[in-house]
């Protein structure tokens, strides 16, 4: 299992791959947070943890993305380092997706959060 450390140089590895241009408008940057987030949806049964957040707060802190790594270890903590970069590398794109769209005034990703996310419900009972 990686440490928090080891996440947070993962994570600047994996930024340093992003063209410059897609950071535009994002001044909060990409944060790592030691917590493990439970989603509201999760009904008590701890299978279901937010990774990553996209955040634009207009009236705050701007634009901004946050990456839980008690989640991420949580989910991922038994995987290689190697798998664990893959799959780091994916939840952060999916964040970038989130403030590409947001900047062009697309919800595509979001509506496909909220289906999968509904999918998840009907599989649990917790509609």
């Amino acid at each position: 299992m990686i440490s928090y450390d080891e996440a947070g140089a993962m994570l600047e590895e994996i930024a340093a791959e992003i063209p410059d241009e897609i950071f535009k408008g994002l001044n909060g940057g990409v944060i790592l947070l030691p917590d493990a987030k439970l989603h509201p949806d999760s009904a008590g049964r701890g299978d279901l943890y937010i990774l990553g957040q996209y955040h634009n707060d207009p009236m705050g802190l701007g634009r901004y993305i946050t990456i839980f790594f008690g989640s991420f270890i949580k989910v991922y903590g038994f995987c290689s380092p190697g798998r664990q970069k893959d799959e780091l590398r994916k939840i952060v794109f999916h964040e970038f997706r989130h403030h590409l769209e947001s900047l062009a005034g697309d919800r595509s990703l979001e509506i496909q959060d909220a289906i999968d996310l509904d999918k998840y419900r009907r599989m649990h009972g917790s509609e």
